[in-house]
């Protein structure tokens, strides 16, 4: 198959169906970090988003659309304008997820936390943690599918769930407890930087997309 892996800089899913047989190629306005640019497609994914894909794995950005930032939208934490402009960001994230939502190739997977898009758009397919799949971590995760599977995993009810970071004066202690997300905070490289690493796949999840919505 012929498949657009969008918003994908690490190429994590991108190996996993290459390894398989597939012709996967990631796309985002960031360089490839994955090794292999030449299954990668640096621009606005929008432009190749018509080309004829058989199936598409999409992980548009979240900073605008997730929970986490809810209070970005409070008017008793912020100014009218800063409320504003954080509304239109938010509508343009919006707009961005809503084309591959709307979008006509048969198969279509879309990744982000749990956010604003649960009541906006729908309620998810499946809801998923890495640690379902092998991977030591607790991270929400949402997919909306169309023409696939839910994936399918250990049954989470026999599995141990990793044990919560902690944080306390810059090291993991019983202190204030944290999500993964933020445990990224002390990443160097600025936003930017830590953005891309909030935003990498789990192996374990790569792999299992690949292995079972590569079959389908």
């Amino acid at each position: 198959m012929k498949i657009l892996i969008a918003c994908e800089e690490s190429q994590a899913v991108t190996k996993e169906f290459r390894a398989i047989g597939h012709y996967a190629y990631s796309c985002d306005l960031y360089s490839c970090s994955g090794g292999h640019p030449e299954w990668h497609i640096k621009g606005d994914v929008s432009k190749v988003l018509n080309d004829v894909w058989d199936m598409i794995v999409s992980f548009p950005p979240c900073t605008y659309l997730t929970c986490a930032g809810n209070r970005s939208f409070s008017l008793r934490m912020n100014s009218n304008e800063k409320v504003e402009a954080r509304i239109r960001e938010r509508e343009r994230a919006v707009d961005f997820f809503m084309m591959f939502a709307n979008h006509t190739c048969p198969k279509v997977a879309i990744e982000n936390p749990v956010g604003y898009m649960n009541t906006f758009y729908r309620k998810p397919d499946q809801i998923i943690h890495p640690y379902y799949f092998g991977d030591n971590a607790q991270k929400r995760t949402c997919l909306w599918l169309k023409g696939l599977p839910t994936l399918l995993h250990v049954d989470p009810a026999t599995l141990k769930k990793p044990e919560p970071l902690y944080i306390c004066a810059g090291e993991k202690c019983k202190g204030k407890r944290i999500n993964w997300c933020e445990g990224k905070r002390g990443i160097k490289g600025g936003q930017e930087e830590r953005s891309k690493a909030r935003s990498k796949t789990f192996p374990s999840i790569a792999k299992a997309m690949a292995e079972q919505w590569g079959k389908i």
